[in-house]
């Protein structure tokens, strides 16, 4: 439950009659609403009200939507107050200084808030002849009846200010009412799915004095609505605080998948995840077979003799410690292949074409998480020739040089071919090595502090090829690789079930 919703069951029981006791000697609501009668009454005499001010349509059995205590009424709020709107006011008269004038986000910030930062205001005289008109009174509610509906504000003795017809209504409380009551009232969930109601299917956005007035509340006795004030704001600092701590738990359980997983990540990458079986060799036997396999390339003219050399691993470079027969090794010293994305002029949208062709890699499709397929676009097979060093392959990873750089994903093969933009990397890598372990140790912390320390500018942070290709991954042997993907896929699966 959030702490919206505790209030909003504590606000219930606080209209049922549940959440204080009844005492015979406070009266009956019927005493209530006759003094509010007689009030009404006067003011028809005095002209300050209509005739047809005093109509009261029955309330229907079937309207009644649960039981109140005996000496509890229900009535439509027309019975109880008199709810009426301001003189309009026009855009021509709005000023710059004088006397504020609250539209409903005004008034909505002052309920909720208790001030408000004004930004219109009419003048002084405008304001007096108004006033004529009649004014809100301390105790009465100001009511937003557009944007975010009902939202009560209990005007205060000391408030002057004017407001926008239509959007405010003012509901005259006669003072019988308990002002902080009434207010509770109307914002319970019991009278706002009411106007909810009303408006379900159409576009009513609004309340309207007719509306309201024939919107129904459950009345006590006056003493009792003190009473149930009294009640709920002892227990509303409570509510805050559980709300608090409720939002923190949810923060912390949203949390929680995404940093287990890069703990899990973290010990994976250590060799702390799986044990370490003599029989499966080494790393460095990998590496001589990698090596062999470069070599072969060479020969064949795909690779360069430069390819082959390795830059040693200095200490201070090395992050952390792992298993004896595994081995730190830079990614250019295990790709067999890599580019980057052909410079911007090499790929412009005049070079882009509607038709399926060649699907060009944008940052927007290297996902936190994997490959994202929205945002398609494509370039033609005759413009690839020209960029064919960009070309990536399915298979291939995929690193971003930006926004957030570093995140990996592998290269799919639902297109015919692909091309990096400029902002992306690929690498690839013999089939002797497992590319899941690879995906998860360039996507690992260890990988991400390295490009992190080293990236180039300040409000978009970036890394290169170069740079890509000079950081250090841990590698285990191949049979170890494996058991570590076979893991982390399995404990991933129950993190991600946590959500």
């Amino acid at each position: 439950m959030t702490g919206q919703q505790l209030k909003n069951s504590i606000l219930q029981w606080a209209i049922e009659g549940k959440l204080v006791p009844q005492i015979e000697s406070e009266g009956t609501a019927e005493d209530l609403l006759k003094e509010i009668r007689a009030e009404k009454e006067r003011l028809v005499k005095e002209g300050k009200l209509k005739k047809k001010d005093l109509d009261v349509k029955p309330i229907e059995d079937d309207e009644i939507p649960f039981e109140i205590p005996e000496g509890w009424r229900w009535c439509r709020l027309g019975e109880i107050s008199n709810i009426w709107s301001a003189r309009r006011v026009h855009e021509k008269d709005w000023r710059s200084s004088g006397i504020p004038f609250f539209r409903a986000r005004e008034i909505g910030k002052l309920a909720s808030e208790g001030t408000v930062d004004n930004e219109l205001f009419i003048d002084k005289e405008l304001y007096d002849e108004f006033s004529k008109s009649g004014l809100p009174q301390a105790n009465d509610l100001m009511l937003t009846a557009v944007g975010t509906l009902g939202k009560a504000y209990i005007v205060k003795e000391s408030d002057v200010f004017y407001y926008k017809d239509g959007s405010v209504l003012c509901l005259n409380n006669f003072g019988h009412l308990n002002p902080i009551f009434l207010k509770y009232a109307i914002e319970s969930s019991m009278f706002v799915k009411q106007y909810q109601n009303e408006s379900e299917g159409t576009t009513v956005s609004t309340l309207t004095i007719v509306r309201m007035n024939g919107y129904m509340l459950p009345i006590p006795p006056l003493a009792e609505q003190k009473r149930i004030v009294s009640k709920i704001e002892e227990l509303m600092p409570l509510v805050e605080e559980y709300g608090k701590a409720q939002e923190r738990l949810e923060a912390l359980n949203k949390e929680l998948p995404e940093k287990l997983k890069k703990s899990v990540l973290q010990e994976a990458i250590m060799g702390k995840l799986v044990p370490q079986d003599p029989k499966e060799g080494t790393a460095e036997e990998l590496l001589s077979e990698i090596r062999k396999e470069k070599e072969k390339l060479v020969k064949e003219g795909k690779l360069k003799k430069k390819d082959l050399e390795v830059k040693p691993i200095e200490d201070d470079e090395i992050p952390c410690e792992i298993p004896s027969n595994w081995r730190w090794v830079r990614l250019k010293d295990l790709s067999i292949d890599s580019a980057d994305g052909p410079f911007g002029s090499n790929l412009k949208t005049e070079h882009y074409t509607i038709k399926k062709e060649v699907r060009i890699v944008q940052l927007s499709n290297i996902g936190e998480s994997g490959w994202k397929d929205a945002n398609k676009k494509y370039t033609t097979f005759k413009h690839l020739e020209t960029i064919k060093r960009s070309e990536v392959f399915p298979g291939d990873l995929i690193v971003a040089k930006m926004m957030p750089a570093g995140r990996t994903i592998v290269c799919p093969s639902e297109d015919p071919k692909y091309v990096l933009s400029s902002d992306a990397v690929r690498f690839e890598f013999p089939t002797i090595l497992n590319k899941s372990y690879l995906l998860y140790a360039i996507n690992s912390s260890i990988v991400k502090s390295q490009i992190y320390e080293d990236v180039q500018g300040i409000t978009r942070v970036r890394t290169s090829l170069n740079k890509l290709r000079e950081y250090i991954i841990p590698l285990p042997p191949l049979a170890e690789q494996k058991r570590i993907v076979a893991k982390l896929e399995e404990v991933m699966g129950k993190i991600e079930g946590m959500k």
